[in-house]
Protein backbone atom coordinates (compact mmCIF):
# COMPACT_ATOMS: atom_id res chain seq x y z
CA UNK A 1 0.00 0.00 0.00
CA UNK A 2 1.18 3.52 -0.79
CA UNK A 3 1.14 5.57 2.41
CA UNK A 4 1.79 9.27 2.90
CA UNK A 5 3.38 10.16 6.22
CA UNK A 6 2.24 13.59 7.36
CA UNK A 7 4.38 14.53 10.37
CA UNK A 8 3.40 17.35 12.69
CA UNK A 9 2.95 18.65 16.18
CA UNK A 10 -0.77 19.06 15.44
CA UNK A 11 -1.03 21.56 18.28
CA UNK A 12 -3.94 21.54 17.38
CA UNK A 13 -4.81 19.72 14.17
CA UNK A 14 -6.92 22.06 12.02
CA UNK A 15 -8.92 22.02 8.79
CA UNK A 16 -5.85 23.07 6.79
CA UNK A 17 -4.10 19.81 7.71
CA UNK A 18 -7.17 17.80 6.73
CA UNK A 19 -7.67 19.62 3.43
CA UNK A 20 -4.04 19.03 2.44
CA UNK A 21 -4.28 15.33 3.33
CA UNK A 22 -7.53 14.86 1.40
CA UNK A 23 -6.15 16.76 -1.60
CA UNK A 24 -3.13 14.44 -1.62
CA UNK A 25 -5.38 11.38 -1.65
CA UNK A 26 -7.24 12.82 -4.64
CA UNK A 27 -4.18 13.93 -6.63
CA UNK A 28 -1.62 11.22 -5.97
CA UNK A 29 -1.35 7.43 -5.95
CA UNK A 30 -1.40 7.44 -2.13
CA UNK A 31 -4.01 5.13 -0.61
CA UNK A 32 -3.71 6.28 3.01
CA UNK A 33 -2.38 9.23 4.96
CA UNK A 34 -0.87 8.55 8.36
CA UNK A 35 -0.77 11.58 10.66
CA UNK A 36 2.45 11.07 12.65
CA UNK A 37 2.15 13.02 15.89
CA UNK A 38 5.62 14.29 16.81
CA UNK A 39 6.29 14.67 20.53
CA UNK A 40 9.12 17.13 19.92
CA UNK A 41 10.26 18.73 16.69
CA UNK A 42 14.04 19.34 16.88
CA UNK A 43 13.56 22.72 15.15
CA UNK A 44 10.78 24.05 17.40
CA UNK A 45 10.54 25.14 21.00
CA UNK A 46 7.67 23.51 22.85
CA UNK A 47 6.50 26.44 25.01
CA UNK A 48 2.78 25.95 24.27
CA UNK A 49 2.94 22.34 23.19
CA UNK A 50 0.20 20.20 24.69
CA UNK A 51 1.01 16.74 25.98
CA UNK A 52 1.45 14.30 23.09
CA UNK A 53 -1.50 12.16 24.24
CA UNK A 54 -3.84 15.15 23.99
CA UNK A 55 -2.52 16.01 20.52
CA UNK A 56 -2.89 12.36 19.48
CA UNK A 57 -6.49 12.38 20.73
CA UNK A 58 -7.29 15.53 18.75
CA UNK A 59 -5.91 13.94 15.57
CA UNK A 60 -7.87 10.76 16.29
CA UNK A 61 -11.07 12.76 16.75
CA UNK A 62 -10.44 14.80 13.59
CA UNK A 63 -9.75 11.76 11.39
CA UNK A 64 -12.03 9.02 12.78
CA UNK A 65 -14.61 9.37 10.00
CA UNK A 66 -12.17 8.94 7.09
CA UNK A 67 -11.07 5.33 6.53
CA UNK A 68 -8.03 6.55 4.54
CA UNK A 69 -6.66 8.54 7.47
CA UNK A 70 -4.77 6.97 10.38
CA UNK A 71 -3.15 8.51 13.42
CA UNK A 72 0.31 7.23 14.33
CA UNK A 73 2.06 7.52 17.71
CA UNK A 74 5.26 5.71 16.74
CA UNK A 75 7.49 8.60 17.86
CA UNK A 76 6.12 8.47 21.42
CA UNK A 77 8.34 5.46 22.12
CA UNK A 78 11.41 6.73 20.24
CA UNK A 79 14.31 8.87 21.53
CA UNK A 80 13.72 12.62 21.62
CA UNK A 81 13.94 14.84 19.81
CA UNK A 82 12.41 12.89 16.96
CA UNK A 83 14.31 12.77 13.69
CA UNK A 84 12.38 11.98 10.54
CA UNK A 85 14.97 9.59 9.13
CA UNK A 86 14.81 7.45 12.27
CA UNK A 87 11.02 7.28 12.17
CA UNK A 88 10.94 6.53 8.43
CA UNK A 89 13.48 3.74 8.84
CA UNK A 90 11.64 2.26 11.81
CA UNK A 91 8.27 2.36 10.06
CA UNK A 92 9.69 0.83 6.86
CA UNK A 93 11.38 -1.98 8.80
CA UNK A 94 8.14 -2.78 10.66
CA UNK A 95 5.89 -2.40 7.59
CA UNK A 96 7.81 -3.73 4.57
CA UNK A 97 4.53 -4.23 2.68
CA UNK A 98 4.02 -0.43 2.52
CA UNK A 99 5.66 2.16 0.33
CA UNK A 100 6.06 5.32 2.42
CA UNK A 101 6.19 8.89 1.09
CA UNK A 102 6.99 11.89 3.25
CA UNK A 103 4.50 14.80 3.06
CA UNK A 104 5.95 18.24 3.84
CA UNK A 105 5.24 21.91 3.20
CA UNK A 106 7.39 24.08 0.97
CA UNK A 107 8.69 25.93 4.03
CA UNK A 108 10.16 22.65 5.30
CA UNK A 109 11.73 21.92 1.93
CA UNK A 110 13.62 25.22 2.18
CA UNK A 111 15.20 23.86 5.40
CA UNK A 112 15.54 20.28 4.20
CA UNK A 113 19.36 20.42 3.89
CA UNK A 114 19.48 20.95 7.68
CA UNK A 115 17.56 17.73 8.42
CA UNK A 116 19.45 14.80 9.86
CA UNK A 117 20.52 12.46 7.01
CA UNK A 118 18.44 14.28 4.42
CA UNK A 119 20.38 12.54 1.62
CA UNK A 120 19.36 9.16 3.04
CA UNK A 121 15.72 10.26 3.15
CA UNK A 122 15.85 11.10 -0.57
CA UNK A 123 17.70 7.89 -1.36
CA UNK A 124 15.04 5.62 0.12
CA UNK A 125 11.83 7.70 0.18
CA UNK A 126 9.89 10.13 -1.98
CA UNK A 127 8.66 13.55 -0.88
CA UNK A 128 5.31 15.15 -1.71
CA UNK A 129 5.48 18.90 -1.18
CA UNK A 130 2.44 21.12 -0.71
CA UNK A 131 2.52 24.90 -1.33
CA UNK A 132 2.95 27.47 1.43
CA UNK A 133 2.81 31.26 1.33
CA UNK A 134 6.08 32.74 0.18
CA UNK A 135 6.79 29.90 -2.20
CA UNK A 136 9.96 27.89 -2.28
CA UNK A 137 13.34 28.38 -3.92
CA UNK A 138 14.85 25.09 -2.79
CA UNK A 139 17.09 23.24 -5.23
CA UNK A 140 15.39 20.06 -3.94
CA UNK A 141 12.31 20.93 -6.04
CA UNK A 142 14.14 19.56 -9.08
CA UNK A 143 15.13 16.32 -7.34
CA UNK A 144 13.55 13.25 -9.04
CA UNK A 145 12.16 11.99 -5.70
CA UNK A 146 10.42 15.32 -4.92
CA UNK A 147 6.95 16.04 -6.30
CA UNK A 148 5.15 19.32 -5.73
CA UNK A 149 1.39 19.01 -5.89
CA UNK A 150 -1.33 21.57 -6.26
CA UNK A 151 -3.29 22.19 -3.08
CA UNK A 152 -5.30 25.11 -1.77
CA UNK A 153 -3.05 27.76 -0.29
CA UNK A 154 -4.55 28.13 3.17
CA UNK A 155 -3.07 30.64 5.59
CA UNK A 156 -4.23 28.79 8.71
CA UNK A 157 -1.77 28.13 11.48
CA UNK A 158 -2.00 26.40 14.84
CA UNK A 159 -0.28 29.47 16.35
CA UNK A 160 -3.09 31.71 15.09
CA UNK A 161 -5.74 29.28 16.39
CA UNK A 162 -4.11 29.12 19.84
CA UNK A 163 -4.07 32.94 19.92
CA UNK A 164 -7.78 33.09 19.08
CA UNK A 165 -8.59 30.59 21.82
CA UNK A 166 -6.48 32.48 24.36
CA UNK A 167 -8.32 35.70 23.46
CA UNK A 168 -11.68 33.89 23.76
CA UNK A 169 -12.54 34.25 20.05
CA UNK A 170 -14.36 31.71 17.92
CA UNK A 171 -12.41 29.00 16.08
CA UNK A 172 -15.49 27.81 14.18
CA UNK A 173 -14.56 26.59 10.68
CA UNK A 174 -10.85 26.48 11.64
CA UNK A 175 -11.05 23.33 13.74
CA UNK A 176 -13.26 20.28 13.22
CA UNK A 177 -16.16 20.60 15.68
CA UNK A 178 -15.03 17.52 17.65
CA UNK A 179 -11.58 19.05 18.13
CA UNK A 180 -13.02 22.44 19.12
CA UNK A 181 -15.21 20.67 21.69
CA UNK A 182 -12.22 18.75 23.06
CA UNK A 183 -10.15 21.95 23.35
CA UNK A 184 -13.02 23.76 25.07
CA UNK A 185 -13.75 20.88 27.48
CA UNK A 186 -10.08 20.57 28.46
CA UNK A 187 -9.69 24.38 28.69
CA UNK A 188 -6.54 24.33 26.55
CA UNK A 189 -4.74 27.65 25.88
CA UNK A 190 -7.00 29.57 28.25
Amino acid sequence: MKVGLYFGSFNPIHVGHLIIAQTLLEQSPLQEIWFVVSPQNPFKKNNSLLHEFDRYEMVRLATFDNFQFRVCDIEFSMPRPSYTIDTLTYLQDRNPEHEFTLVIGEDNLDQFANWKNHQQILEFFSLYVYPRHGGCSSPFLSHPKVTKFDAPLLDISATYIRKLIKENHSVKYLLPDVVADYVRDKKFWR
